[in-house]
């Protein structure tokens, strides 16, 4: 019910404007001068108070309709691609609420019709020139509403973009806002994320797997440092008991790189997770194994006895 008491202030201005504009030619004569620019205004305040009334409509049912999907729960892809699917067919619908609002109120006016009227022979060069300039922003919007459609990200997604790794916060018809994951914004235009690549990590699920790696010396006991990545994930619960998975991907001159897969249900879980077990499986090396942490050989030999560039010295 609260809701829907935004809609009083702009019907309470539509009667209004109706009263006066239906009960003044009753009591005044139209003919004159203040009567006509009162019934004019009248019809004015009529418009602005429909489209008002009419954008009051779309947001109190836009609320009433969101308040069967939680946001904020782990598991939230459908809520997440219905909120984003919603604000975006809001704002398209309130953009062409104002778009023709604005139209018949500038009709309205006598001065401004003759002029429009008057400027028609040239209006085949001047669209060419507005079009010409408009081409971006009403590729913009055909963006912004492209990805209302097609949904290649939603609100509250995990994405990479610009090299930054963050959420998407806010999608407009003309923008969209990503929140960097150190609380700063990334604000893009629409038409970037139809034009270039960007990673995004919660398209399909919200959980991920992610990687850790850790260089040791060829001494390194691989059997016991799977059991403790096994003991490690089974003492927290950032751990969502999918992925364990701890391989040798790689064997240089002087260190292993050791790959270990974890999965957590979403992305700030899963860079907590990556955090734990690079810190406790350091610590276990130092702790058990610590001549199988990586480090640099070097081979002295013992210079000959007989050194024969000593003896033709002599």
């Amino acid at each position: 019910m609260k809701n829907y008491l935004i809609l009083l202030p702009p019907l309470l201005l539509t009667i209004a404007g109706l009263g006066a504009e239906t009960f003044l030619p009753t009591v005044m004569d139209t003919r004159e001068g203040i009567a006509r620019a009162v019934i004019h205004y009248s019809h004015i305040i009529v418009s602005i108070g429909v489209a008002w009334l009419l954008i009051a409509f779309i947001q109190s049912v836009k609320l009433s309709f969101l308040k069967r999907f939680d946001i904020t729960k782990a598991d939230n892809l459908k809520s997440r691609k219905v909120y984003t699917q919603v604000n975006l067919l809001e704002k398209v619908l309130i953009f062409l609420i104002i778009l023709i609002t604005v139209g018949i109120v500038l009709l309205s006016f006598e001065s401004i019709r003759n002029v429009g009227i008057g400027m028609l022979a040239s209006a085949g060069v001047a669209g060419i020139i507005i079009g010409l300039s408009a081409q971006k922003v009403v590729g913009t919007l055909l963006a912004g509403v492209q990805i209302a459609i097609t949904q290649p990200f939603r609100i509250d997604d995990a994405v990479v973009v610009e090299g930054e790794w963050g959420w998407i916060e806010e999608i407009n018809l003309t923008y969209v806002v990503v929140r960097i994951w150190d609380k700063r914004r990334l604000v893009l235009p629409s038409t970037y994320f139809l034009e270039k690549p960007f990673q995004n990590w919660t398209r399909n699920s919200a959980d991920i797997v992610g990687s850790v790696f850790i260089h040791t010396d060829y001494r390194v006991p691989f059997d016991a440092l799977r059991a403790e990545l096994g003991r490690i994930l089974r003492s927290t619960p950032l751990w969502d008991g999918q992925a364990e998975v701890l391989q040798v991907t790689d064997a240089r001159p002087n260190t292993l790189e050791i790959r270990i897969l974890v999965s957590a249900k979403n992305s700030p879980s899963a860079w907590d997770l990556r955090v734990l077990v690079r810190e406790k499986m350091i610590e276990y090396l130092q702790k058990n194994y610590p001549e199988s942490l990586p480090r640099t050989r070097v081979m002295l030999e013992e210079p000959s006895s007989r050194d024969p560039s000593r003896e033709g010295s002599r």
